[in-house]
This record gives C-alpha cells, sequence and structure tokens, in this order.
C-alpha cells in the first residue's frame, strides 16, 4: 500500500475513534433516538446528491440499515447516554468480530478456523474482565447496551454476506448513504414514543449539537466510508481490514485528550485482550499461513 494511502487508512481510523467523543458531546445535549434520526437524515440528505443507488432490492438496503443503522446505533447512542465512557464503548463495540463469528456459524453453517477461536477465547477473556469492572465508572446498562449494538453490527455483516452471496458486491459507500434513508423513520418513532416530552430544545437547537450531527453524518459516516471504500477498491481486504483494529487506540487516545477519561486496570487489561483478540482472530491466520510456508 503506497504511503498515502497508509495515511488515508490512519485519517479514517482516527475519525471513526473521535467518533465516540462525538456521541458523548451529541448525547448530552440530542436525545440518543433524536440524534439518529438527524445524523442518517443529514447523511442520506447529502450523500444522495453524489452517489448513485446500488443494484440491490429495497428489502436488502432496509435489512442493512435497520441493522447497522438503526440497531447499532439505538443502543449505542442509549448506551452512551446511560453513562457507558466513551473509551470503553469504542473498545467493546469491536466485538462485533465475534458476534459476526457466533452468528455466522449459527446462521450460515459456517466455521471457525483455529486463528478465530483463539481470538474468540482471548477477546472473551478481555470482555469478562471489562464486565467484572462494571460498577459506578461503568454503569452494567451501558456495557449491555454497547453489546447489544456489537450484536446488531454482527448481524450487518452478515446481511452484507448474503447479498455478496447471491451475486452483488456494491460499494460500500453507496451501501451506506442508500441504507441510511431506512432508520430516520424508526430513529423518530422511538424519540416521539419515549423523548419527545423531555425534549430540551434549548440545547437541541445549539453550535455544538449540529458540530456533532455534522461529524457523525458527514466526516464519519461520508467521508469514513468513502475513503474507505476507495481504498477497497484499490487494495485487497485483508491489508486495508487490519488498520480497523487501530480504532479502539484512537477512541481511547480522544477519551482521554477531550473528556478527561481514565480506564481502570482492570478496564485496560480487558480491552488489551480485547484487542489482542481481535487482532489472532483476522491476522492470525495469515501469519499461520506465512509460517508454514516458510518451514517447507
Amino acid at each position: 500500500m503506497p504511503f498515502t494511502d497508509r495515511l488515508i487508512a490512519l485519517a479514517i481510523v482516527a475519525v471513526w475513534g473521535f467518533n465516540f467523543v462525538v456521541i458523548k458531546w451529541g448525547v448530552a445535549g440530542v436525545p440518543p433516538f433524536l440524534l439518529g434520526a438527524l445524523r442518517f437524515a443529514c447523511a442520506a440528505s447529502v450523500g444522495l446528491l453524489f452517489v448513485r443507488r446500488p443494484k440491490l432490492p429495497w428489502r436488502a438496503l432496509a435489512a442493512y440499515g435497520l441493522t447497522v443503522g438503526f440497531g447499532q446505533f439505538a443502543f449505542l447512542f442509549s448506551a452512551i447516554k446511560a453513562g457507558m465512557p466513551a473509551s470503553l464503548a469504542s473498545i467493546v463495540l469491536q466485538s462485533q468480530a465475534f458476534f459476526t463469528l457466533l452468528l455466522g456459524a449459527l446462521w450460515l453453517g459456517e466455521r471457525f478456523s483455529a486463528a478465530q477461536l483463539a481470538g474468540l477465547v482471548v477477546g472473551s477473556g478481555g470482555l469478562l474482565l471489562i464486565g467484572l469492572s462494571s460498577g459506578q465508572s461503568l454503569p452494567l446498562s451501558g456495557l449491555l447496551l454497547t453489546l447489544a449494538g456489537a450484536v446488531c453490527w454482527a448481524t450487518s455483516n452478515l446481511v452484507v454476506r448474503r447479498i455478496v452471496s447471491h451475486g452483488s458486491a456494491p460499494d460500500m459507500l453507496s451501501l451506506v448513504v442508500y441504507s441510511s434513508l431506512m432508520p430516520i423513520l424508526p430513529f423518530l418513532a422511538m424519540w416521539a414514543l419515549f423523548e419527545a416530552p423531555t425534549t430540551d430544545w434549548s440545547a437541541v437547537l445549539t453550535l455544538k449539537s449540529a458540530a456533532a450531527v455534522a461529524y457523525l453524518a458527514l466526516v464519519a459516516t461520508l467521508f469514513g466510508y468513502g475513503q474507505w471504500s476507495r481504498l477497497l477498491s484499490r487494495h485487497s481486504a485483508n491489508v486495508v481490514a487490519p488498520y480497523s483494529l487501530l480504532v479502539p487506540f484512537f477512541g481511547v487516545l480522544s477519551a482521554s485528550l477531550f473528556l478527561g477519561e481514565r480506564l481502570s486496570s482492570l478496564q485496560l487489561a480487558g480491552g488489551a485482550l480485547l484487542v489482542v483478540g481481535l487482532a489472532i482472530g483476522s491476522l492470525g491466520q495469515r501469519l499461520l499461513a506465512r509460517l508454514r510456508g516458510v518451514n517447507t
């Protein structure tokens, strides 16, 4: 990968890591469900001007949009509103990789490789340590909501696999933009049911809230996925995907610098184990293959 593309990959994961800090700022003034509606309405209204619709049926777009868009972010925004630290959210949400393995085995009959199984075991140990640290600084409700968001993200991964298995390989940016239409009404319905009576419009209609929505929609979504799609069009997935392992690093760093968050020793150990598990699962098979090649 050329040096400029490496810099772009690092910029993307830095943007996605900082995303958790922006969510924390966003839900401080905007109720979680309303924030979700505004995020996807903004992303769709801008993205539709520049991106062609993928050649997919609307049911496929709905399945993806309702899992990765509504499901993931309804739980994640609610988790951070409930007190989930942004730094830990950036780590725990990556457990979607393990849930993808588990759901893939149950839904699609996929089998684990030895490296994936080892990564799953190590990562589960990390989640256990984080769970044991739940208390005043880590509400259990926030942890469980974040894990629910990870399950929804994992489900969306399987939706994409089903789409690809039927002969379609959509550009990720076009998939993200057009599927952004799907969560808007569910988010608005949930806002009307649960948040409308207590919404403080003086906090919603501020420059800080507008900046949070703009960042989530335009920077994290359109820039992030747009450039990620560009990298995937130029390089193989196994070259680009490992950069996503750096999202928790930038998430923890950003939360420390901008929110003053500090993880306990148990949370640090759990987070490190989770990231190591992710690395083993995604890179272990390649390393084993290389070692076999060297030995032969």
